[in-house]
């Protein structure tokens, strides 16, 4: 993760990427570094663009190119409002900029879109709305013809808490220890088995967003953006909830946020009774993940603010999910 964190190595291909789209000036102020690094750029006229520096060996030019085809199908469609993609002024979506050491990155610049992470004081109505996305960008996943050559992440148990998982182990999670492994095992285990008895047919498992923490959404008055789909791919459906509890799911209030999310997503789709009562299965998937993520960005400051207390809990989550599904 050395390069990954070094800013100095990073904001070079932000500037280069500034230059590209006419902005060699401007000013470059970091938002963000985790999968890829965020950076806000202001221009001296006005102009303000939010540019995302991809890391190296994550995604595919294609599969870059993949998640700006779906966005830009959101925004025409009319289903979800999100950050539209800037092209350079010679019309490219992807800048490849090169370090002077020789490393290419490939660099996107998205619109600014303003607004704020959700309050706590309005997350249960918010979640409404988040459920009501959801549906809307689940049934357009159902029914938009994908272009050609379109490739984005798989997220199933084997590419999520498998071996070879994207985001690594969640055995190496911080803080592992027998008892850690063992009652998380356990809960893997049965997450696992569930999900085969689920099923991934056509009407379950499909295009999703995967990442709709309250981090990638912004509220402004009573608008709620939804940005970064830079994690979209193939997963069930119900993976966007789990995703959307991301790091709060011991908190009191999650029921009530679980059933504000139900509600709306019943304003726009349709959520059979099998389905609701599986969604804890989803919400443990994406824990273990997030534990197999900060055991694999150790380095990352998110990760370490997280740190072993992380895994605690969510063995505690766990206990709770076996004693109530297994």
């Amino acid at each position: 993760m050395s390069t990954e964190l070094d800013t100095e190595h990073l904001e070079v291909f932000a500037r280069g990427a500034a230059a590209e789209h006419g902005m060699p000036d401007a000013e470059i102020t970091l938002l963000n570094v985790s999968e890829n690094a965020t950076y806000r750029v202001d221009s001296a006229d006005g102009r303000r663009l939010v540019l995302r520096v991809h890391r190296t060996g994550y995604h595919t030019r294609e599969a870059i190119e993949s998640e700006l085809a779906w966005i830009r199908a959101l925004r025409a469609d009319g289903v979800v409002h999100t950050a539209p993609v800037i092209a350079t002024p010679d019309g490219r979506d992807i800048v490849v900029v090169r370090h002077p050491g020789g490393e290419e990155r490939n660099v996107v610049a998205f619109e600014w879109m303003n607004g704020t992470e959700p309050p706590e004081d309005r997350l249960v109505d918010d979640f409404r709305e988040l459920g009501a996305i959801a549906a809307r960008l689940h049934r357009h996943a159902r029914q938009w013809v994908r272009p050609p050559g379109f490739t984005r992440f798989r997220w199933d148990f084997d590419t999520s808490l498998g071996a070879n998982g994207h985001w690594g182990r969640w055995q190496d999670g911080m803080g592992m220890g027998p008892a850690e492994l063992d009652v998380l095992g356990r809960a893997a285990d049965l997450v696992q088995r569930r999900l085969a008895a689920f099923g991934t047919g056509p009407d379950r498992f499909g295009l999703v967003h995967a990442d709709m923490r309250l981090a990638n959404l912004l509220v402004d008055g009573s608008s709620v953006c939804v940005i970064d789909f830079d994690d979209c791919g193939l997963s069930w459906y119900l993976y966007d909830l789990g995703s959307s509890l991301s790091f709060i799911e011991h908190l009191p209030v999650v029921p009530e946020l679980v059933d504000s999310w139900i509600t709306g997503y019943r304003t726009e789709g349709t959520l059979s009774q099998e389905e609701v009562d599986e969604l804890p299965t989803f919400i443990m998937l994406r824990r273990l993940l997030l534990v197999a993520w900060i055991g694999s960005h150790s380095a990352v400051p998110e990760a370490q603010r997280m740190g072993p207390e992380f895994t605690t809990v969510s063995c505690d989550l766990a206990e709770k999910y076996l004693v109530q599904h297994g």
